[in-house]
């Protein structure tokens, strides 16, 4: 053990692995507080198909050579998170058809044109680094950490000030209308704050694991607690618990930092599934 805690202190003292740490933690925060309203809500897959729209659109950069991807990434999800919340609402196109369609035909564009125009020769290490994480985390640069420090404040800041406002949105659209809430504008607000977690997540999980930060803690949360303030609040201690588990778990033992992330959210589901069936079972 003494032995673990020696290497640990000496991987510590590389910026990358601080920066991996501190990326990690805050996109696991604010993907686990949006994960609660969108489970709720019965939205939860607009992550998978938002993370194959930014998985299309940084192909679209990479091929262009654009050196700053966010430049196309954001913007490009972010106006397909409105336009899923628009067609959502529409009853010729419902929400998970939208979310489908979006979802594969990102996913099989962003493929064809990184075949069609490769920017590397390895186009297999690319694709596979950009769909499951690999190390991408422990790459990053100091701009890029400022950047998703910038970006997950403005997330927490968002949900904290408007808490009650989504909370109303998220169990009573009907009611929350009534009572004089503009329920589009927050919606939006939603969509918005989850595409901008869902394209700093890539870095963390990869495009097709992203789901799991969201789904995952929310649905350990509602195992054991049943109103919303405590979800939120265990769902948050969950997902940074095992963000922070799984990138030191990574950085000593070489495995993928997404999957293992992503392990250590099944693992905690696993316990709080069992926890809570104990809990009911002595009521």
């Amino acid at each position: 053990m003494a032995e673990l805690f020696e290497r640990l202190a000496d991987y510590f003292r590389f910026p990358f692995v601080r920066y991996a740490l501190i990326v990690g933690v805050l996109i696991a925060l604010c993907a686990s507080l949006l994960g609660v309203t969108l489970v709720l809500k019965r939205f939860s897959f607009i992550g998978d198909g938002l993370s194959h729209v930014a998985f299309g659109a940084m192909a679209v950069a990479a091929v262009t050579g654009l050196t700053n991807q966010m430049v196309i990434v954001m913007p490009v999800t972010i106006l397909c998170a409105v336009l899923l919340l628009k067609t959502g609402r529409n009853a010729r196109v419902r929400g998970d058809a939208s979310i489908a369609m979006l979802s594969v035909g990102a996913l099989a564009l962003g493929y064809l044109l990184m075949n069609l125009f490769p920017v590397s020769s390895n186009i297999s290490a690319d694709v596979c680094s950009t769909l499951f994480g690999s190390q991408s985390i422990l790459t990053l640069t100091s701009w890029e950490v400022w950047l998703c420090l910038g970006l997950s404040i403005s997330v927490v800041l968002i949900f904290l000030v408007l808490y009650n406002r989504i909370f109303a949105v998220t169990f009573d659209e009907s009611f929350a209308s009534a009572t004089g809430i503009r329920v589009g504008v927050y919606n939006l607000i939603i969509a918005v704050t989850t595409a901008v977690v869902i394209v700093l997540a890539m870095n963390l999980v990869g495009s097709l694991l992203i789901s799991a930060l969201v789904i995952f803690p929310a649905l350990s949360a509602m195992r054991v607690f049943n109103n919303f303030k405590s979800v939120t609040i265990c769902s948050a201690a969950i997902s940074v618990s095992c963000a922070v588990l799984g990138i030191l778990v990574s950085v000593l033992w070489e495995t993928p930092t997404g999957p293992t992330i992503v392990a250590a959210d099944i693992v905690c589901f696993g316990a709080f599934f069992i926890i809570g069936k104990i809990r009911r079972g002595n009521t």
